[in-house]
């Protein structure tokens, strides 16, 4: 498949404007100026089925489509750079590798809806990143591509960038809106949704890196073009952010549908040390994990995943080898959210914590059986029942581990330790000598 959100690879200092206007660059903008109309743009996102690639996978035409067209207040449009989803990595790659392209997809993005500001919502880890999109704006600005009357059109934009400090729930659009408006980042009951009252009150449209990114090209080389790549009903192409236990980790960009397995042996190289495939999580800590026989099956695409009974999400692909302890991971997913949840849903606030607490309990010894349906319930009754989807973020995969890998979770109580250490709390060897003897 030919590069399109890793043209880096290939390009040489693309994210330099002459690099970048050389090897095509702002030719989608200047046609989405001169010869499209805002429905038309929007209709050739919607016929191209590009989804959210920020985890919702929502059809970002339909979207756009979302924003009043006799708005009395200004609409605003933001792009989501806040990626700090456990297990992904690509939207730093492509702000500090190919920021034209984004900004690129931005400005197509504020002709479709109207909109004559565009905020870019930095994670709060992503100073060098910001640094460099505020130097390609710079260089945008001074070439005609953005301010007032952009390429002579009579159409302007702003873009301002706005950094936070480090939040996950920022990532979650409406505590990023609120963030943005110098709050504390809850998340916004619903409706009203931002398409109608988002930033500042106002018709707001909230975008991925990786999805704005492909705007240009879908207006480039047309929806019928993109759609080829992939499935229909989830094509383009997709940055994967491949981790965990594999000879080659790293981000790679490959067609929608693309088998989970080659992208473990092919790709990845395959398992570290010669070891076993045990488990994947597909779509970054949020989502349900793949059992390996499981994994054999799947196609990386947003439907198939789900029919597979997971989500992609961002495709944080973590791989984990058959030396793994399953309650070790849930716990220390289990951390994650217990840490980052805002606090402000009590079912979120109080589940994390105590989903935590007893996956502490079961590492230490002291693990009860009855802990592990526990848990399980303790997760039923949060997903669903708040604002945001934190608390679902923590509920699948607890459900998730627990019933694929209920043995660990059972061992853990009967051993009063985990089985993948010694009784010092060592790792075991890697033949799982102590585990093996205790089961014989």
């Amino acid at each position: 498949m030919e590069r399109i959100l890793t043209r880096w690879l290939d390009i040489p200092d693309i994210r330099k404007l002459d690099v970048y206007e050389a090897n095509g660059g702002y030719q989608a903008l200047r046609k989405a100026l001169f010869d499209m109309k805002p429905e038309e743009i929007i209709n050739e996102v919607k016929n191209s089925n590009l989804r959210g690639r920020g985890g919702a996978a929502f059809p970002t035409g339909t979207k756009w489509s979302f924003i009043p067209k006799d708005s009395k207040k200004p609409v605003y449009l933001c792009c989501n750079a806040d990626e700090s989803e456990p297990g992904t990595f690509a939207n730093r790659y492509q702000l500090e590798f190919d920021p034209h392209q984004v900004i690129e997809g931005i400005l197509i993005a504020c002709r479709a809806v109207n909109s004559h500001v565009a905020y870019m919502y930095f994670r709060g880890e992503f100073t060098h990143q910001k640094r460099i999109i505020e130097t390609a704006l710079a260089e945008a600005c001074a070439r005609g591509y953005l301010g007032k009357n952009i390429m002579g059109s009579g159409f302007d934009v702003e873009i301002y960038t706005h950094r936070g400090a480090g939040a996950y729930i920022c990532g979650e659009e409406t505590g990023l809106l609120e963030s943005l408006e110098g709050k504390r980042a809850y998340p916004r009951n619903r409706p009203p949704f931002p398409a109608i009252q988002g930033a500042f009150g106002s018709p707001t449209v909230v975008n991925n890196v990786e999805t704005l990114s492909n705007v240009p090209w879908i207006i480039k080389k047309g929806a019928d073009w993109y759609k080829s790549i992939g499935p229909e009903k989830s094509p383009g192409p997709k940055l994967f952010c491949l981790s965990g236990h594999v000879n080659k980790p790293g981000l790679y960009e490959l067609p929608m549908g693309f088998p989970l397995k080659d992208l473990i042996y092919d790709v990845g190289g395959g398992i570290i040390n010669g070891r076993k495939l045990k488990a994947v999580i597909p779509g970054g800590a949020s989502f349900p994990p793949f059992t390996a026989a499981e994994a054999e099956k799947v196609m990386m695409d947003f439907d198939s995943v789900r029919a597979a009974g997971s989500l992609m999400g961002t495709a944080g692909v973590m791989v984990m080898h058959d030396d793994t302890c399953m309650v070790d991971v849930l716990r220390t997913v289990a951390h994650f959210f217990h840490h980052e949840s805002c606090g402000q849903c009590t079912p979120c606030r109080e589940g994390c914590g105590w989903i935590e607490k007893l996956m502490v309990d079961m590492e230490a010894g002291r693990g009860k059986q009855s802990d592990i349906d526990l848990m399980v319930d303790i997760g039923n009754k949060m997903e669903g029942n708040t604002i945001c989807v934190l608390a679902d973020s923590l509920s699948m995969p607890t459900r998730g581990f627990i019933t694929k890998f209920r043995s660990e979770f059972e061992d853990h109580v009967r051993l009063g330790r985990c089985p993948f250490r010694d009784r010092d709390g060592r790792l075991a060897p890697p033949s799982h000598s102590a585990y093996e003897e205790e089961h014989a």
